[in-house]
């Protein structure tokens, strides 16, 4: 039946109609924003997934901004004790020259008062980001420093910080307030260090004395030469200085495998941010060869609907020529 008053044809071509210029529409949004799931609206489950994971990947970076500033702290530790491991070794070398029959202990000692004076300058200069892990200034020892390592969510959904762990009470070369916490202004005992000791009293030396001090001074022998200084000394202070370089060796070593674990972890939450991008993109990026090849399918599509809504038309018109 054809009828004036209701064209089906006409209705059914513009719902068809209506419905490629909706696909049309999302396909656009798709190739103009290059998200699939651009909003909820689209998949609620995977845009929460992303909109989490985009989240958590922006904490990765701050980590990862912390990790340098923490490799950065490492570095200047390590540079300062490696420095100073050199100017220890010289003073080493030069106690070792005193032990020499004949020589002038004084002239040495001058040069040992300059070597101690660049150990000070090493120690207040090894500064990064308002911390320095060699010249503690504090009457109590200055701790575990931490460095943030990592952002971690497990399947709860719940969130910790990993943290790696600096302990630099071991690197602390100069006590300046508590000369008992530094390796160069603490007391050592050189009995405790002499195999040929035959008493148990303690005969305690220090290189570096700081001039003043609010918490525990040493009350030793400051490793120092004159003219009077015997020959047992001379090898208690050799005993003393080469203590002081073991336990500055192992302080550097510790620094040395602290930066390699940062640099090893700085790696990793590079390459954990890139899987999470990608892992990201899986679920809510579009393709776009695949949106541009339904684009024109859909452009096709609407033009034969169009075509088809003007055919439907044009067959009420033709009615009129029947009461002509």
């Amino acid at each position: 039946m054809t009828s004036i008053m209701t064209n089906a044809s006409a209705m059914a071509a513009l719902q068809t109609l209506r419905s490629i210029n909706s696909d049309m529409e999302t396909t656009q949004n798709r190739i103009s924003s290059g998200y699939k799931v651009a909003t909820a609206a689209d998949n609620s489950a995977y845009w929460s997934i992303a909109t989490t994971m985009r989240s958590d990947n922006k904490a990765l970076a701050t980590v990862q901004d912390a990790l340098g500033l923490g490799a950065a702290k490492v570095d200047v530790a390590y540079t300062g004790m490696d420095s100073a491991i050199d100017v220890v070794s010289e003073i080493k070398v030069k106690l070792l020259a005193a032990r020499e029959p004949g020589v002038d202990k004084t002239k040495i000692n001058k040069e040992l008062t300059e070597l101690k004076n660049q150990l000070v300058s090493i120690s207040e200069s090894a500064s990064f980001s308002g911390e320095n892990w060699l010249n503690n200034t504090s009457t109590t020892a200055s701790g575990t420093k931490n460095v943030v390592g990592g952002f971690n969510r497990d399947s709860n959904g719940l969130v910790t910080i990993t943290t790696l762990d600096v302990n630099t009470t071991s690197t602390t070369l100069i006590g300046a307030a508590n000369e008992s916490l530094g390796i160069l202004t603490k007391d050592i005992d050189a009995n405790a260090l002499d195999p040929n000791a035959t008493t148990t009293t303690a005969r305690n030396y220090y290189l570096i004395d700081t001039g003043s001090t609010t918490g525990t001074p040493s009350s030793g022998t400051a490793i120092t030469l004159t003219s009077a200084t015997t020959d047992q000394q001379v090898d208690d202070m050799l005993r003393v200085v080469d203590s002081m370089l073991n336990q500055m060796t192992d302080a550097a070593s510790n620094l040395g495998a602290v930066n390699k674990r940062i640099s090893m972890q700085e790696d990793f939450v590079s390459n954990l941010m890139d899987s999470i991008d990608s892992g990201v993109g899986r679920l809510v990026d579009a393709d776009m060869n695949e949106e541009s090849t339904r684009l024109k399918a859909l452009q096709t599509q609407q033009q034969l609907g169009i075509q088809s809504l003007t055919i439907a038309n044009t067959n009420s018109q033709n009615i009129l020529s029947l009461f002509r």
